[in-house]
């Protein structure tokens, strides 16, 4: 091509309407993001951390712990951080491999032995790795109806007996599906091998020598004088959530999603990930090889349009623990944690020395993702984007199908094949236990024995099916309860589904198979 040509086309590509870069966020800049999508989002406070070349850049909170009390956050309020606990978990079991004690790839029978799956070969087959890596063939969120809501009426050692009644869905290692029980089991295996609780373990051998200042079990006195409120919205109000609030006492979902903490001591976390294992007081809790295999890719995750088209994303997979990703080009270390009232981001970005924690004690995801976003790309140097006004859009496009969806799917004639005292009994699920179905005043009640909080009238739908509504109506998570009746039109069994598509997968009531007990 003649130098003129060449000329002319540089000249023109120079003049292609330039995107503005991003710089790292200033202090007022990630304000006034956060107070953004506080007010967007109906979350009531934020505390965000970030660690930048081996240093602490920004730790601050923003807005109230409680909508009532209008106390503010601050670097020290601790939230609930949920699944982001599950990196404290691999992280236990790294120090007893570093320390020759345990194998990934051992069995879990010989470490448990009534551990039990539905299928005998899996059982033998199952590794400590197998637990933490999410492709057992379960469901997404199969069992946790034992864990949530809260509080759970279940022990560790019930949970993991009743693991061998949940059929599988796929087969063993084929496919990504989020669990929670498994991490119950790995705490569990924790505690036989080490001879501690995994929260004395997670506790006396991370947290405490890192110094920071957070909780994997019993939280003293003195520290839930800064602690946030979970809130979520009900009938368009923003209320508080109870069920969730921090109560002093370890929790049975533990070694999943229970620990308590601040952006000032995952602040420190992130810098001993960053460091490989390495805190920044010097003390060294795992080795950098255990890091690395933690981080490692283990099982392939699926990748959205969306993903690639916002984050230019090729792949994504997940560890021990932690979710990994390329965005634009940089690869990302992340976890997010999720409970109702109260969500935690953490990100990792090895190749910029960079990590981000945000908590809120809100409902909606756009917060903590739309500050995730902001923050993180900008140190990536992406184009200025809105982040919170694209996920607030998008919400609202999501919500309004949701809406018709629910409007047509809940429209029954109220016609039913039996009186209502035909289905009135006692009804057992192979994990779950007992329900009951009972008379209360002109209509019926359902009432689970071992999950306390699954408690609501029925609704008469269609048919030999009723829509639940459950009393605590925070749930957000209606059912359809469906009789199964004989030959003879005896109501013999319940079968049950969520009413909703946006509800949690945690409640896995399609995973329920009651049966009437004489």
């Amino acid at each position: 091509m003649p130098a003129s040509r060449l000329s002319a086309l540089a000249a023109a590509l120079m003049f292609v309407a330039p995107a503005v870069l991003a710089d790292a966020p200033t202090a007022s800049e990630i304000r006034d993001v956060v107070k953004e999508a506080l007010e967007t989002f109906n979350t009531p406070g934020m505390a965000v951390g970030i660690v930048k070349d081996g240093e602490v850049v920004h730790l601050m909170g923003y807005g109230v712990r409680d909508i009532y009390s209008k106390e503010k956050v601050d670097a020290d309020t601790l939230f609930r951080i949920a699944s982001t606990t599950k990196a404290f978990t691999s992280s236990a079991l790294a120090i007893l491999v570093d320390e020759g004690k345990l194998s990934w790839d051992d069995k879990v029978i010989d470490h448990l032995p009534d551990f039990r799956m539905f299928d005998p070969w899996v059982t033998r087959e199952f590794t400590v790795r197998d637990l933490l890596v999410h492709n057992s063939g379960l469901g997404s969120g199969a069992g946790d109806l034992m864990l949530w809501p809260e509080p759970s009426g279940f022990s560790r050692d019930e949970i993991i007996k009743n693991l061998r009644h949940l059929k599988p869905v796929t087969s063993f290692r084929s496919s990504y599906a989020y669990d929670n029980l498994l991490y119950i089991v790995a705490g569990e295996v924790v505690k036989s091998v080490s001879g501690m609780s995994w929260e004395d373990f997670v506790q006396n051998r991370i947290l405490g020598p890192l110094g920071m200042g957070c909780y994997s079990g019993d939280v003293p006195d003195s520290a839930l004088a800064n602690v946030a409120t979970p809130h979520g919205m009900m009938d368009g109000k923003l209320v508080t959530i109870p069920r969730n609030a921090i109560g002093g006492k370890a929790t049975v979902s533990a070694a999943a999603g229970g620990m308590v903490c601040n952006v000032r001591g995952m602040s420190t976390w992130m810098l001993t990930q960053l460091r490989g294992g390495e805190g920044p007081n010097g003390v060294r809790v795992f080795s950098e090889d255990r890091r690395d295999e933690m981080w490692a890719s283990y099982t392939i995750l699926p990748v959205s349009k969306s993903m690639r088209e916002k984050d230019d994303t090729h792949f994504r997979t997940y560890g021990l623990a932690w979710r990994k990703a390329d965005v634009h080009g940089h690869e990302v270390i992340s976890h997010t944690g999720t409970l109702s009232g109260m969500q935690a981001y953490l990100t990792l970005v090895p190749e910029l020395d960079l990590g981000l924690i945000v908590l809120n004690n809100g409902s909606n995801y756009g917060a903590r993702t739309a500050v995730t976003n902001t923050i993180i790309k900008a140190y990536m140097d992406q184009p200025e984007h809105d982040w919170v006004k694209d996920y607030h859009d998008a919400q609202l496009a999501y919500r309004a199908r949701v809406a018709e969806e629910e409007e047509v799917s809940t429209k029954g004639s109220g016609q039913m094949f039996l009186s209502l005292e035909a289905y009135m009994g006692t009804y057992r699920d192979a994990w779950l236990g007992e329900a009951t179905v009972m008379k209360d005043g002109d209509g019926l009640r359902f009432s689970s024995r071992k999950s306390v909080q699954l408690t609501g009238m029925l609704e008469p739908y269609e048919q030999n099916t009723f829509i639940v509504r459950w009393d605590n109506r925070m749930m957000g998570a209606d059912a359809y309860v469906r009789f199964e009746t004989d030959f003879d039109g005896n109501a013999v069994g319940i079968t049950m589904r969520p009413v909703s598509p946006d509800t949690d997968f945690s409640f896995d009531f399609q995973d329920l198979d009651f049966k009437r007990v004489e």
